[in-house]
């Protein structure tokens, strides 16, 4: 699967209180809370803004390359597929040379809105986020505002950056987890 993804978030979010939101809009809770595990790697060459991402979402693992034009609500290009196995995949990546910058785990709780994926993440370090994707940008603006969200909250930036917000070098991480 590969195509431009079309998602914004909203930071500083209080996970029960969304939740209200999104249920009270009428979306409905697809899953979670559930761990979710990666591992990052750079390309190579390396490249700003790109990246390889290996992903257990606790049921599926993707491996999926991510290339960041811009911080608008449409500027990520994902080329993703579906892996068997999470530490096979891992091993496989390190005998072609590469090497993991990072682990990183998270919890997600997912919803959905008619078409749209809502996604409530939770990082060690950090408040929780809901994140909005859907198949084009005026779904996620409509979604947005279905669940009491004004635009002027809204973000597009990458976890990286969101990290950076709150004054933490994520790539200086190398193993982020729960406690």
């Amino acid at each position: 699967m590969a195509g431009i993804e079309f998602e914004a978030k909203v930071l500083d979010v209080d996970p029960a209180e969304t939740e209200r939101r999104i249920l009270a809009a009428g979306g409905v809770r697809r899953s979670g809370p559930r761990l979710m595990r990666r591992y990052v790697y750079d390309t190579v060459p390396v490249v700003p803004g790109r990246w390889v991402r290996l992903r257990d979402t606790g049921t599926v693992t993707t491996l999926c390359v991510k290339q960041i034009s811009t911080d608008a609500v449409d500027g990520t290009y994902e080329t993703e597929v579906v892996v068997d196995d999470f530490a096979e995949t891992h091993a496989l990546l390190g005998l072609v040379g590469l090497t993991p910058r990072g682990y990183q785990e998270n919890r997600r709780t997912s919803y959905v809105l008619g078409g749209v994926r809502l996604e409530v993440d939770e990082w060690p370090l950090i408040p929780p986020y809901l994140e909005i994707e859907a198949d084009d940008e005026p779904q996620v603006w409509a979604a947005a505002e279905a669940l009491g969200y004004d635009r002027a909250r809204l973000t597009s930036v990458n976890t990286t950056k969101v990290y950076h917000r709150y004054g933490i070098d994520l790539h200086a991480i190398a193993d982020l987890r729960f406690p």
